[in-house]
C-alpha cells in the first residue's frame, strides 16, 4: 500500500493506531509510558510559555519606545501615544491567542500531575476517575480549554492593563501639562478630527477595557496555585 513503509507498517490502520492500547490494561507499561508523555507535554508547555513571554517583551519595548519618542520634544505629535495604544492592542490579541494554546497544553500537564504523581505521593482518596479518558480524548481531538473572553481578561489583569494605564497617564500629561500654553483641545486633536472627539474615543476605549478586565465571570482556566500563604504548605498538624 502507498502508506506502508518498507517494514509493512501502515499508520492509518486501526491496529496500528491502537499499538499502545495494551498499556491501558497493563499497570507496569502504563506507569512506564506516563513519564515520557509528561516530559514531552512539559517541554511543549515551556515552548508555548517562551512564545508568550516574547510577545510581552515586545509589547513592553513598544510602550517604552512610544513614551520615549512622545516626550522627546513638544514638536512630536501627541497622537503618537494613542497610536501606541493601538499597537499595544495588536500585541494583546497575539498574546491572547498564544495564551489559549499555552493553557491547553498546561491543562494536560496538570491533569497528569494531579492524577499520577500526586496520587503516587499521597494515595489517600485516590480514584481512577475519568481523567484517563478525558486526557486520551483531548490528545485525539485537541481543544482550547479557556474562552477568548476569559483569556483576554486574564492577560489584561496580569500584564496589559498596567501598560494601558501607563499610556493613559502619559497621554493625559502630554495633552495638558507638557505644553502649558496650549489648550488641551488643540493638543489632543488629530489632523481632521477635533480634540473633543479624540478624548471621547479614548475614554470609551478605556471604559470598555475596564469592563472586559474586571467584569466577574466563572473561571475556566486550569488553576495551579490555590491562594495559600507562602510557607503554609510546609506546616503539618502533629498527630494527636
Amino acid at each position: 500500500m502507498a502508506n506502508e513503509g518498507e517494514d509493512g507498517f501502515d499508520p492509518t490502520k486501526q491496529d496500528a493506531r491502537e499499538v499502545a492500547g495494551d498499556a491501558a490494561e497493563n499497570r507496569e507499561e502504563f506507569l512506564t509510558l506516563m513519564p515520557h508523555f509528561y516530559r514531552g507535554a512539559l517541554s511543549q508547555s515551556g515552548r508555548y510559555l517562551d512564545r508568550l513571554d516574547l510577545t510581552v517583551d515586545w509589547a513592553i519595548a513598544v510602550v517604552t519606545a512610544v513614551l520615549a519618542l512622545g516626550f522627546q520634544s513638544s514638536d512630536v505629535p501627541p497622537y503618537l501615544i494613542p497610536i501606541g495604544m493601538v499597537a499595544l492592542s495588536m500585541f494583546l490579541l497575539f498574546d491572547v491567542r498564544r495564551y489559549r494554546s499555552y493553557d491547553a497544553i498546561r491543562a494536560r500537564v496538570r491533569l497528569v500531575e494531579e492524577n499520577v504523581y500526586a496520587n503516587a505521593l499521597n494515595p489517600v482518596g485516590a480514584t481512577l476517575g475519568e481523567w484517563r479518558e478525558e486526557l486520551g480524548e483531548d490528545l485525539r481531538k485537541p481543544m482550547l480549554k479557556v474562552s477568548y473572553r476569559e483569556a483576554l481578561s486574564r492577560r489584561l489583569k496580569r500584564v496589559y492593563f498596567p501598560l494601558y494605564v501607563l499610556l493613559a497617564v502619559a497621554w493625559l500629561f502630554r495633552i495638558t501639562l507638557f505644553v502649558p500654553n496650549e489648550p488641551w483641545r488643540e493638543t489632543a486633536a488629530v489632523p481632521g478630527v477635533s480634540g473633543e472627539i479624540i478624548v471621547g474615543i479614548v475614554g470609551a476605549f478605556y471604559l470598555a477595557l475596564i469592563l472586559v478586565t474586571f467584569w466577574p465571570r466563572k473561571r475556566e482556566a486550569k488553576g495551579e496555585f490555590h491562594g495559600e500563604e507562602p510557607g503554609d504548605w510546609k506546616e503539618r498538624k502533629k498527630a494527636e
